[in-house]
């Protein structure tokens, strides 16, 4: 497939990577192409800048938003969440009508240091407001709740066997979208929680997972719900 993936950081890094290696033909946008291939600084956590990374990913190609979001016959928001709403507008809504958007951003606000809160919650979510703006893009939350390394290999945790969540209002792209989790990523416990207001309860997941970030001292953990 055709794969846009808005976002240069560690989670654009780790799903175009993993993307790329299934195959697939994929796009990373950025918001200024020449200033994302200028910077050598590295990520936290282990990821380089996107330069150095790009060198050892060559099939993967680099982009504007509106470039990646073209080119995707599925995009992936893998963007900062409280920058989410002004890189879609700069991918722009014809290059996402139709599509399936997979919204892995987090709406944290660290404007007053750690650990931080969320610029939107309780009554409203990202995803709620990313599919308001975008009415007939076909939006599913998902990944948002683990680590980047963890988003495309499950099994660094437990062998697999914890959970991942999904919601949206379009049930058909939920169900492509949990076809590519277990396939492409090998996700085994896929939750559909309904409709895309769900998106207000895995969002809230990260403030606990941001304290239990900072307990642990590592991101490889997640959540498995026992039935």
């Amino acid at each position: 497939m055709k794969i846009g993936i808005l976002g240069t950081s560690m989670v654009g890094q780790a799903i175009s990577g993993k993307l790329a290696e299934l195959g697939h033909d994929v796009m990373v946008g950025t918001r200024d192409v020449a200033k994302t291939q200028a910077n050598i600084e590295p990520h936290p956590y282990g990821f380089p800048a996107f330069s150095i990374w790009q060198k050892e990913h060559s099939s993967v190609k680099l982009g504007t938003f509106a470039d990646a979001a073209k080119h995707g016959e599925v995009v992936f928001n893998a963007t900062n969440g409280t920058g989410s709403l002004d890189a879609l507008k700069l991918a722009g809504e014809s290059n996402l009508n139709g599509k399936v958007l997979v919204d892995i951003a987090n709406p944290l606000d660290f404007s007053q240091g750690m650990p931080p809160s969320l610029s939107v919650s309780n009554t409203d979510s990202l995803g709620e407001q990313i599919q308001r703006a975008y009415p007939n893009v076909k939006v599913v939350k998902t990944l948002n709740t683990v680590t980047a390394f963890l988003m495309v290999n499950p099994a660094l945790v437990g062998n697999g066997d914890h959970t991942l969540f999904v919601c949206g209002d379009d049930a058909d792209a939920k169900t492509q979208v949990t076809d590519w989790l277990k396939g492409w990523f090998g996700w085994k416990d896929v939750i559909d929680l309904g409709d895309i207001t769900n998106a207000r309860g895995t969002e809230q997941v990260l403030p606990i997972w941001i304290r239990l970030f900072g307990v642990l001292g590592t991101g490889m953990f997640n959540i498995k719900i026992v039935r």
